[in-house]
């Protein structure tokens, strides 16, 4: 399988309660009319929600929509990946979302499957060609990583057991992801790597997500959003700017579609959308307003 330029896609994760469910189908409904080339779903540590992502990938499916789910590999079984396997493609499922994952609070070994590559190298044995494969990819390099080579060397054993591309996880500054893109180039990696692309609502999550997952929030943007303390109106319009921005510079240095990290809501996806002029993509697409928010609240894969 072939990834298409300019892919444009939305993460989803999947509800914890049945009024989250609910608050979910309204939001993808609103989302949808965006025109996304698919929507992702994530799966929980250690597949805590295998069976939510999987109603939820269903769901969206069943609308007439892509669906992308995540499956990650630690503290997974052969058999317990595999029958994951036969039933996406049971339900004609031909994309998903291969991650290492992170080891769920008190397990102490991570199962069969140690990395994301040995995952990928399943996937491929026991299905072929039928999955287009995402993997994750890090421009400002995965926090556990030795080294900046150590974590390319790591992307390019992903590739090479049969990933088709790679999602990069959210960052704020072009050149991280310029420079990152032209040292995959050096290693001889040619697959699409879709920029991962994270909205700004809230400076407190913001902060707690990215000193979580290595993701570097410049000092200016710091500084300018502390600076609103609790004006939640200011915060987001700064934060729109500078993600309109970065998206802009991505898009025209050649950068092969965005991977927008919804967090399950509406408001500042469908604005960044129509700014970009991503709405023109898809016939008759309308506006999207309003808030939308499932009330959730979940870490980006």
């Amino acid at each position: 399988m072939s990834q298409p330029a300019d892919t444009f896609s939305l993460e989803l994760f999947p509800p914890q309660t049945p009024e989250g469910a609910e608050k979910l189908r309204e939001a993808r409904a609103r989302l949808a009319l965006l025109g996304p080339d698919f929507f992702s779903v994530t799966f929980g540590a250690g597949g805590s929600t295998r069976d939510r992502t999987l109603d939820t990938v269903l769901e969206i499916q069943s609308e007439g929509h892509v669906a992308a789910p995540h499956l990650s590999c630690i503290g997974s079984t052969r058999e317990s990946i595999r029958k994951i396997l036969d039933q996406y493609r049971a339900h004609g499922i031909h994309r998903i979302v291969a991650l290492r994952g992170d080891l769920p609070s008190g397990m102490a070994r991570p199962g069969t499957f140690r990395y994301a590559n040995e995952l990928v190298e399943f996937i491929r044995a026991e299905t072929g060609a039928w999955f287009h494969i995402e993997v994750a990819a890090y421009p400002e390099y995965h926090p556990q990583a030795k080294s900046p080579l150590d974590d390319l060397l790591a992307l390019k054993r992903k590739l090479d057991a049969g990933a088709n591309s790679a999602i990069t996880q959210y960052f704020y500054n072009f050149d991280a992801y310029d420079h990152f893109v032209g040292e995959c180039q050096a290693m001889g990696i040619r697959v699409p790597i879709v920029p991962g692309i994270m909205p700004i609502s809230s400076f407190s999550s913001l902060a707690r997500f990215s000193d979580n997952c290595g993701a570097e929030i410049p000092r200016w943007i710091r500084k300018r959003l502390e600076s609103y303390g609790d004006d939640s109106t200011s915060i987001r319009a700064f934060g729109l700017d500078v993600v309109t921005a970065l998206c802009e510079k991505l898009l025209a240095s050649g950068a092969p579609g965005l991977h927008f990290y919804t967090l399950n809501q509406v408001a500042l996806i469908s604005t960044l959308w129509l700014r970009l002029g991503l709405h023109q993509r898809a016939a008759g697409t309308t506006a999207v307003h309003g808030d939308g928010a499932t009330g959730d609240v979940s870490r980006p894969a």
